[in-house]
């Protein structure tokens, strides 16, 4: 069982698992003290632990072992621009990413998106997606957990744009990977909401050096296009 512990990991110190994690540990998976956990603190480091006591109002104290080989992240680090979806859509797109190795995801709005967060709420989903983010590391094993940033414009997220490869998926113009020497270190992929980008903000993409890609002749959902997407760029440049 996995833990993120966003803090230091000394080996032979005791600490106290965060709140969430401790319920998680101590009622949901119903672990008693002394069994295993592995812990780690999202920047690439894992330690084995074992619990060392649970108190009756669910608080859980463990004590840090020696550390083990954490898994290695990909060779390809792709910041992943992706619009905002409704509900459980962009909660699956952010799982998914993570799980097939994204280091980075920008929600964006974008023309033809239908979702517009403000102030307090834009705030609580993006703590919304990094748990996501969180959950789904613990789950595959990485250990550098990806950062979900802000949403913001399009325009925006264009204009910080400095990967090496940049790509914008669009089905309407045709275009493949391209022909590379050296597989890139980073990349940066643009993916629009259910209606689309205009044609408009794809002008705006190529003009910050992105390169059109359509990866196939079905119209993906957007929850669905990420994940084909990172799949092939993993595949081609990166770990799978």
């Amino acid at each position: 069982m996995r833990i993120y512990v966003p803090q230091a990991l000394r080996p032979g110190a005791t600490i106290r698992l965060p709140d969430a994690a401790a319920h998680h540990v101590a009622r949901v998976m119903r672990r008693r003290e002394g069994d295993a956990l592995a812990l780690f603190d999202g920047k690439g480091s894992e330690v084995k632990a074992h619990i060392a006591a649970i108190s009756k109002r669910g608080d859980v104290q463990v004590t840090v072992g020696e550390r083990q080989p954490a898994l290695p992240e990909s060779g390809l680090a792709v910041h992943l621009g992706l619009a905002v979806g409704k509900g459980d859509r962009m909660d699956f797109a952010v799982q998914k990413a993570v799980e097939l190795g994204v280091a980075a995801i920008t929600p964006l709005y974008t023309h033809h998106g239908d979702v517009r967060l403000k102030n307090e709420r834009a705030q609580k989903k993006r703590d919304h997606w990094q748990a996501v983010a969180v959950s789904a590391c613990e789950q595959s094993r990485r250990a550098t957990v990806p950062v979900i940033y802000p949403p913001i414009g399009l325009d925006e997220w264009l204009d910080a744009r400095d990967e090496t490869l940049r790509l914008v998926l669009h089905p309407y113009e045709a275009g493949a990977l391209p022909e590379t020497e050296e597989a890139p270190a980073s990349a940066a992929l643009l993916v629009g909401p259910e209606g689309g980008l205009s044609d408009d903000e794809v002008a705006r993409a190529h003009a910050h050096g992105f390169h059109a890609w359509i990866i196939g002749p079905r119209i993906l959902r957007m929850e669905t296009a990420p994940i084909v997407a990172l799949s092939l760029l993993q595949a081609r440049y990166g770990d799978l």
